[in-house]
């Protein structure tokens, strides 16, 4: 039985919402996804039929760190 690496994925999210005015808001979101920017290895290859790559980590299931912006007027 093969056992694959652990994951360690961290996400962070960031709200902060401020009125402009008495009927309108802003709201401000920032969004970090794998925010140490840690690999996460895929499981090992099992396939006995390409011995030479069993065993094998070929990839990671994670993508690299990703930040992402948005506002959104509330009216």
């Amino acid at each position: 039985m093969l056992f694959g690496p652990g994951q360690r994925i961290i996400d962070f999210s960031l709200l902060k919402t401020t009125p402009i005015t008495e009927r309108i808001r802003a709201e401000f979101r920032a969004e970090a996804f794998n925010m140490p920017n840690t690999p996460s290895f895929g499981n090992p290859a099992s396939n006995l039929t390409a011995i030479a790559n069993f065993g094998k980590i070929r990839g990671t299931t994670v993508e690299a760190r990703v930040v992402q912006f948005g506002l959104k007027l509330l009216f």
